[in-house]
C-alpha cells in the first residue's frame, strides 16, 4: 500500500469500513418486512468485511496515531458517512439540529488533534 501515505492510510481503510458498517447496521431500514432473521444475516455478512477494513486500519493508524486519535477518526467518519446515507438512502433530513451537533462533535475532534493544552 505504498501510494498511499501512512498518514492517511487508516483513513482510508476507516472510510471503507465506516461504509460497510452503515450498511450493515442501517440498510435494512428500508425493507421493514423482510424477516429479522434474514437482516440479521445478512448484516453480519457485511460487517464481516467491514471488521476486515476496520482491523488494519487501527493496526496501521496505530503507528502514527494515538488511540484517542484513531477512535475520535472513526466517529467523525462515521457520522459524515451517516449523514449523507441517512439523507440520500434512507430519505431523511439532515436538520439544522444535526448540524449543530455534528459542529460540536467537530470541535472535540479538533481538540483531540490540538494535542496538550498547556496550563
Amino acid at each position: 500500500m505504498s501510494f498511499i501515505p501512512p498518514t492517511l492510510l487508516p483513513v482510508v481503510f476507516l472510510v471503507a469500513s465506516n461504509l460497510f458498517m452503515t450498511f450493515a447496521w442501517y440498510g435494512h431500514l428500508k425493507y421493514p418486512n423482510k424477516p429479522l432473521w434474514m437482516v440479521i444475516l445478512i448484516s453480519w455478512s457485511i460487517a464481516l468485511v467491514e471488521y476486515c477494513l476496520a482491523v488494519p486500519a487501527n493496526r496501521y493508524g496505530f503507528r502514527i496515531y494515538s488511540a484517542a486519535e484513531l477512535k475520535t477518526m472513526q466517529e467523525v467518519i462515521t457520522l459524515a458517512i451517516f449523514m449523507v446515507f441517512s439523507a440520500l438512502y434512507l430519505k431523511q433530513p439532515v436538520t439544522l439540529n444535526h448540524l449543530v451537533g455534528f459542529a460540536f462533535i467537530a470541535l472535540g475532534a479538533f481538540f483531540i488533534f490540538k494535542g496538550p493544552i498547556r496550563v
